[in-house]
């Protein structure tokens, strides 16, 4: 491994651990665990990677077309979905693009940054209104060798059928920031930019882009002779979502506060993913036919909210 390559990265990382800023720039590390980071980068720089070898060549042409190929996978992943996703996508989209700066007034971010939970327990206060059984998923795990321990925060959605079973699906505000890496090769930068920009969906679909993603990570990293560090693997990756979580559908009354003034990172947050999703409406408006019923039924929905939010 060529050390000047990531020692700029390795710099940035230390430079966020000191200022207790780590939080929601690799994926939400405790404080508790930013030692362990410390230990893994400086693990990370002198020993490498100790990751299983990729299919990737580090030949650009052939890491070019497997990334391609993995593109494929994205865009197969991303357009197929049964009627019930798709529905709670469109009803999504609305609703975030609803949120107004006013209403992040939900957490109180004592002596760290809100890192955006109050945009999430607005979509969720939005989504029980709209009748679904919706509620901000905190997980956290232990450190596990390589792997260091770590919390992360998401929505998810319960849905009872009419048969008696429930099924699961989650909502990440931040989707595509999980993947982000050093030096990504141009084809990978597209790659990132095809990820769905919030993540709606089923556990296995989510397992599905992950796989996906840290194969093409591991893709462009290697055509720089770069190893993929340990938080973009995809053990680290999954922990964030499968590991044992607490569920609020409601922020804790004691965290409630009613000014804006501790939320402005939240506030450019929420404008940065209103415009990118905006963005990716539009994009995907123009690539398929004009579904009346959907259309329909989102506008009957932004209806009722203004009805609600009126009283």
């Amino acid at each position: 491994m060529d050390c000047r390559v990531c020692n700029a990265d390795a710099d940035l990382l230390f430079r966020l651990i000191g200022e207790g800023k780590f939080v929601g720039k690799i994926g939400g590390f405790s404080r508790e665990s930013e030692h362990d980071l410390a230990v893994m980068v400086s693990d990370f720089l002198e020993n490498g990677s100790s990751g299983p070898d990729s299919r990737c060549s580090s030949d650009s042409e052939s890491g070019f077309s497997e990334l391609n190929h993995l593109a494929d996978k994205i865009s197969h992943y991303k357009y197929t979905k049964d009627q019930l996703e798709s529905n709670l996508i469109s009803i999504v989209h609305s609703l975030i693009l609803s949120i107004n700066k006013a209403e992040l007034h939900f957490i109180n971010s004592g002596s760290g940054p809100c890192n955006a939970s109050c945009i999430r327990f607005s979509l969720v206060k939005l989504l029980r209104l709209s009748g679904y059984d919706a509620a901000v998923c905190s997980s956290k795990w232990q450190n596990r060798g390589k792997i260091p321990g770590g919390d992360h925060e998401y929505i998810d959605v319960v849905i009872h059928r009419d048969n008696g079973i429930s099924e699961r699906l989650v909502i990440d505000i931040d989707f595509r920031s999980h993947f982000e890496i050093a030096r990504a090769v141009e084809s990978y930068d597209g790659l990132l930019n095809s990820l769905p920009v919030v993540y709606v969906g089923t556990m296995p679909k989510l397992k599905q882009y992950l796989q996906v993603m840290v194969e093409a990570a591991r893709c462009s990293l290697k055509q720089n002779s770069m190893p993929l560090p340990p938080w973009r693997s995809f053990a680290y990756l999954q922990a964030k979502w499968h590991s044992p979580y607490q569920r609020k559908p409601n922020p804790d009354g004691e965290s409630i506060q009613h000014t804006t003034s501790d939320h402005k990172q939240c506030i450019g947050h929420l404008r940065r993913l209103k415009s990118s999703l905006q963005s990716e409406v539009e994009a995907e408006r123009l690539l398929k036919p004009i579904n009346n019923d959907s259309n329909q039924m989102l506008m009957r929905e932004r209806r009722r909210l203004s009805t609600v939010r009126a009283r």
